[in-house]
């Protein structure tokens, strides 16, 4: 199949949701050629998985996204917060979050913040800019199968409206094919973790009236206990269209056929409160809470992303966020390994992070579900214990213990309790405001780190010729900039200071990498800067 292969691409992305679709965005972005096949007739059509941490979002602005993403969110731009009740009509609302950044904190640590944007809204807008950038999206495509040797790998992919088949040659391909991939079957990649933990359904509706029953209540779910007709109630649009999630028990022999429309309408009501409420049911969609985590993240030249990689309980919107940062994280290991300025080894650290950020972040989402009494979710009575990290350290304060960096912190906890934004090898590097002196514009350090390696150095030091030099020799893709006065590359603000927001001295550097995390640093001067940025690069990309 090699060589007369149909199409010939560097990456086969097989599954084109949320997490298939930011793979190619991002590698759009590198500059990856790539084809993503995706069985379904096209991109989502039923509201979900709405939650973009701060995190994510940075990611997407980088990637020139956020301000698509944020205009399809503009109609829940002043929802915020958890709700809890047994009725709305009742007076015994609880506000399990209030707001997201109450005390405006995110602002000292990102650029940007939490955006509520549901699925169906966002992946249209991925799909459009990664073909704008020359993507071969495929919807109604299927992967029928595929093999792999030493240099790459094989498929076979089936247009299901014409039923032609088209052979793929790849030098690597992504399976983001959801919970139940087949692709991870195929490897035989088993799973760990606690299994499923509940079930829902998701019932579209439409009512006229419950915005009027609501007042003045702006939130993005509330769970509503009564017992008998509990759910999740979510806003799409703030005004006539709705989602309730109502809990599922297959395990007491329930069937999705079982939540008829008139079954689905009295539950509604009678979760809400409003016994006669104007409910029109547009659709039903069943999903199922998990906590599965894969043993591995590879197997030669077949990685997992997303839902194939892990599964987690919804509850802080923690699986769909993790998934778009695997897809980061592996997006520029891909393409440093395809120009050849990579060794193959430096895929290896794709697992090496993020396997266990996504145990981690999993345990933790599965907290969060107890700790808010999830509709349908009844912990094991083993769990609860100690405390646990917020969903800000959660989200942005995750780290890279071991993996492409060189000089860090082996024995740090992949989640700290208490968030960290320091400089620290293996974590995300710091944001702070600084203006460009050529071309001006206020930007944050994060702005700067997508496309190559960023070394930045104070002004009159002598490690931004060094990381140019080091540049042109290896070669890698490297910028470096000095901060400083007007007559460095970037100024910081009034009474800013970069070194101390890195914890470095006026003579140090740091080495950021093309995802934002930091790979290196030096505390301060070195003897011949040259040399020891070329051995760091050499061992961070895996150079032999």
């Amino acid at each position: 199949m090699e060589d007369n292969a149909d199409v010939r691409v560097p990456v086969l992305v097989v599954g084109g949701s949320l997490v298939g679709l930011s793979t190619s965005l991002f590698l759009s972005r590198h500059g990856v050629r790539h084809m993503v096949v995706e069985k379904h007739s096209g991109t989502s059509d039923h509201p979900r998985g709405r939650g973009i941490n701060a995190r994510t979002m940075e990611l997407f602005r980088t990637a020139g996204a956020e301000d698509a993403i944020r205009k399809a969110a503009s109609l829940l731009e002043n929802n915020m917060g958890i709700l809890q009740t047994e009725s709305l009509m009742g007076d015994d609302h609880k506000w399990l979050v209030k707001a997201i950044d109450p005390s405006g904190a995110l602002s000292r640590f990102s650029p940007t913040g939490w955006c509520v944007c549901s699925q169906n809204n966002i992946e249209p807008i991925l799909a459009a800019q990664s073909r704008e950038q020359g993507a071969d999206v495929r919807f109604s495509t299927e992967l029928m199968s595929f093999d792999q040797d030493a240099t790459g790998v094989s498929a076979l992919v089936k247009n299901r409206q014409t039923g032609e088949h088209t052979t793929v040659r790849a030098d690597f391909l992504i399976a983001a094919d959801g919970p139940r991939s087949p692709v991870r079957e195929q490897l035989r990649i088993p799973q760990t973790g606690s299994g499923e933990l509940f079930h829902n359904v998701s019932i579209t509706f439409r009512s006229e009236r419950l915005v009027e029953a609501l007042g003045d209540l702006r939130f993005i779910v509330c769970y509503l206990m009564k017992p008998g007709a509990d759910g999740a109630l979510l806003p799409v649009d703030n005004d006539t269209q709705w989602v309730f999630h109502a809990p599922w028990h297959p395990d007491r022999g329930e069937t999705l056929e079982d939540f008829t429309e008139e079954r689905c309408v009295e539950q509604i009501r009678n979760a809400i409160g409003v016994p006669d409420l104007d409910v029109e049911i547009g659709g039903k969609a069943p999903w199922h809470a998990a906590e599965r985590v894969a043993v591995r993240y590879s197997s030669g030249r077949v990685f997992l992303a997303g839902d194939a990689a892990h599964e987690m309980s919804p509850t802080g919107a923690f699986g769909s966020n993790t998934g778009i940062q695997d897809a980061h994280n592996l997006a520029w290991k891909i393409a440093a390994v395809l120009d050849g300025s990579a060794g193959i080894e430096l895929l290896d650290t794709y697992e090496a992070e993020r396997l266990p950020v996504a145990l981690a972040t999993a345990e933790r989402a599965s907290a969060r579900s107890a700790e808010h009494s999830h509709p349908g979710y009844v912990p094991p009575p083993t769990m609860g214990g100690g405390p646990g990290s917020g969903m800000l350290t959660t989200a942005m304060g995750y780290c890279y213990p071991e993996g492409a960096s060189v000089g860090g912190d082996a024995g740090r906890p992949v989640i700290p309790v208490d968030l960290r934004l320091k400089g620290d090898v293996g974590t995300r590097a710091p944001h702070m405001w600084l203006t460009r002196c050529r071309g001006g514009g206020r930007i944050s350090t994060l702005d700067l780190y997508e496309s190559s390696f960023v070394l930045l150095s104070g002004e009159g030091t002598p490690w931004r010729a060094a990381g140019e030099e080091v540049a042109r020799q290896l070669p890698v893709r490297l910028d470096s900039y000095s901060i400083g006065s007007a007559a460095a590359d970037l100024v910081q603000e009034d009474g800013a200071d970069w070194a101390a927001v890195h914890e470095l001295t006026a003579a140090g550097a740091v080495l950021v990498r093309p995802d934002g995390f930091v790979a290196w640093r030096s505390q301060g001067a070195v003897a011949d800067p040259g040399a020891v940025l070329a051995d760091v690069m050499s061992q961070v990309l895996r150079r032999a």
